[in-house]
């Protein structure tokens, strides 16, 4: 983060020694004033504040109990006091009950306190560092044990079904029903195969670095939708595609494939048996800065009140498709990977609407291209 981002929150009731501090190191950091306590916590309410700088002696209150008010709501501020007075028992005070993490004299140096407020700045950085690092972690281990449970039950009933089906086929003899037999096992292989590829999906969403490509929407909507031409309904849906690509559009193609495939087939597989005119409508129109991306089916739509949990891991808005419950939450995964955003509009029984807009890392490509043009050849 740059010096001059960091925001330092200076609290004391003399007003020359607010216009001093703020004199001598509003070059350095974003600097708020407060002339008491309550000024202070107002701007705490307000403002991402990095550093607090407060005076011990204050009337009504003082620096410690001041940062002792604050910890429970506001822990993250790393704090520095100030006093003029040699106090053992302020000082054990504001170790103990404040957390300062510096304790310094007045009148105060000005490059003492400078650097002092650069380290306890690169002393908040690590701590949130470490914060968002064991948020994400405690974020992966939780997802570990719904896959360990999910997945263990989505391999197994497959299998079953397949198992179940030989030991009926031997029962009956050879000949009766072997080819609804079959039929039978190859369902349950597609579930695996399918299954399996969500699995592959996700491994590399988390995996791989971002690569930026140029992309073709036209030929990669062909390609997606050549994929799924033996499904059930597609010969039944009339695709309407509309590709405006003038301008070249870059970005990470595995991860951009992946949320189109997602999003078509789930608009292909979860359309309404009883539908006559079947329709998917696919939109995108790039521009320097983005790309605008929508899908709209007319099939059995999702549930408002399962609208906010579509993307988690596993979760199913209905039972009339026998899918992982993985291809949303994939999706979204490879969307924060990307910085790309995603609004869904849905009624049930009428169809779903995903808008997305993806950036144009054209920038980006262009100084990856450089990096490599003029990476010496090895010999």
């Amino acid at each position: 983060m740059a010096e001059e981002q960091i925001r330092v929150l200076y609290i004391d009731d003399e007003v020359q020694n607010l216009n001093l501090f703020k004199a001598c190191f509003r070059h350095d950091f974003h600097i708020f004033l407060a002339k008491s306590a309550g000024e202070g916590v107002a701007h705490l309410e307000q403002q991402d504040i990095h550093v607090i700088v407060s005076d011990q002696k204050m009337p009504g209150i003082t620096g410690v109990q001041f940062f002792e008010s604050i910890l429970e709501k506001y822990p993250d501020p790393v704090r520095i006091l100030l006093t003029a007075y040699t106090d053992a028992e302020a000082l054990i005070d504001a170790i103990n009950k404040g957390q300062i993490f510096r304790y310094l004299r007045k009148p105060w140096e000005e490059e003492d306190l400078r650097m002092t407020i650069r380290s306890a700045f690169q002393s908040f950085s690590i701590n949130r560092k470490l914060l968002e690092q064991n948020a994400e972690l405690q974020k992966r281990n939780d997802e570990l044990n719904r896959f360990v449970y999910s997945a263990s039950h989505d391999l197994k009933a497959p299998l079953g079904s397949i198992q179940g089906i030989l030991d009926l086929s031997k029962m009956e003899g050879e000949e009766d029903n072997a080819a609804q037999y079959l039929l039978l096992i190859e369902k349950s292989v597609k579930q695996l195969e399918a299954f399996i590829h969500n699995i592959i999906q996700y491994y590399k969403n988390t995996q791989l670095k971002e690569q930026i490509d140029q992309i073709d929407f036209q030929k990669m909507v062909a390609e997606i939708l050549e994929s799924y031409k033996y499904y059930q309904f597609t010969p039944l849906i009339d695709f309407r595609i509309e590709i405006l690509q003038e301008e070249p559009f870059f970005g990470d193609t595995f991860r951009i494939r992946t949320i189109l495939n997602n999003l078509l087939s789930n608009a292909i597989k979860y359309q309404r048996k009883d539908e006559p005119d079947k329709y998917v409508i696919i939109s995108v129109k790039t521009s320097p800065e983005e790309v605008l991306i929508r899908v709209e089916d007319n099939g059995i739509g999702i549930p408002a009140e399962h609208l906010n949990q579509i993307y988690n891991m596993f979760f199913r808005a209905t039972s009339e498709n026998s899918g992982s419950g993985m291809g949303l939450y994939i999706l979204n995964e490879a969307l924060s990977k990307i910085s790309g955003k995603i609004k869904v509009s849905s009624h049930l029984g009428a169809g779903t609407t995903f808008e997305l807009i993806l950036p144009n890392r054209s920038e980006q490509a262009y100084s990856q291209n450089e990096s490599v043009s003029n990476t010496p050849e090895r010999r």
